[in-house]
């Protein structure tokens, strides 16, 4: 016989009341996130509307496609309180970057300072098509220059899928690995939620991040939750308290 009861659903939205977003591309005009004052503006009320107490925008430091600086990053984020002083003081707006693991970083971090989440705190991410061959390497010369790395995203490279151990050496190494809120709603595939899952179930998962760039991204914090585990999830995401 078939339960008359059925299980509550749990939304995304659900979760972020009081969240402090570490990851997002809401700084209009300067990477692939928000292009206009009018997108940041609309993203940034869209935060507060599901919300978000405090968040850190993100820009992409990457060589060669987004060539951004630490005063170039700088200079936007002014410009954004500036144009927008109500919702960024709302948001509590702060400013980092997502900076790209290349042949280029480790000169970077070597001869100018980074922009970071907190203290210490960089957020760095890797190429979807592939692990940088010095990962190891670059990820202890980063600590050796006194940063502690924030991984955005693990969940979504595909070549570590079936290199599930590789997560664990990431974590062994001193690596903090930040899951994307959208991959806990199946937004960048089933594949993609599965890892997620796995990660949050095996306490790999230090803190999360939205990683929003557009309304799509928005829309999908309306969307019931896929993955199984909820309660490391929530411990996740109450994680991020740390970068008040």
């Amino acid at each position: 016989m078939l339960s008359i009861f059925k299980s509550k659903k749990m939304f995304l939205k659900d979760l972020t009341v009081d969240f402090t977003d570490i990851h997002s591309h809401i700084l209009f005009g300067i990477d692939d996130g928000a292009k206009t004052i009018e997108d940041s503006e609309f993203l940034m009320n869209s935060f507060k509307n599901l919300g978000f107490k405090n968040a850190i925008a993100t820009p992409h430091t990457l060589n060669g496609i987004w060539d951004n600086t630490f005063k170039g990053i700088s200079q936007k984020y002014e410009e954004t309180k500036e144009l927008l002083p109500e919702i960024s003081q709302k948001l509590n707006l702060k400013v980092a970057s997502e900076y790209l693991m290349d042949d280029s970083f480790v000169r970077r971090f070597q001869s100018e300072k980074l922009l970071t989440l907190k203290d210490n705190y960089v957020l760095v991410e890797m190429s979807y098509i592939n692990a940088p061959i010095q990962l190891y390497d670059i990820i202890f010369e980063l600590q050796v220059a006194g940063y502690k790395p924030v991984l955005a995203h693990p969940e979504r490279y595909l070549f570590f899928h079936q290199k599930f151990e590789q997560y664990k050496k990431l974590q062994k190494s001193g690596c903090l690995l930040q899951i994307n809120l959208l991959s806990t709603v199946g937004y960048y595939g089933e594949n993609v939620t599965k890892i997620a899952d796995r990660l949050l179930a095996e306490n790999l998962i230090e803190f999360a991040g939205s990683d929003v760039h557009h309304k799509k991204h928005i829309d999908s914090f309306e969307k019931d939750l896929k993955i199984k585990n909820i309660e490391p999830l929530k411990q996740v995401i109450k994680n991020n308290s740390f970068f008040n």
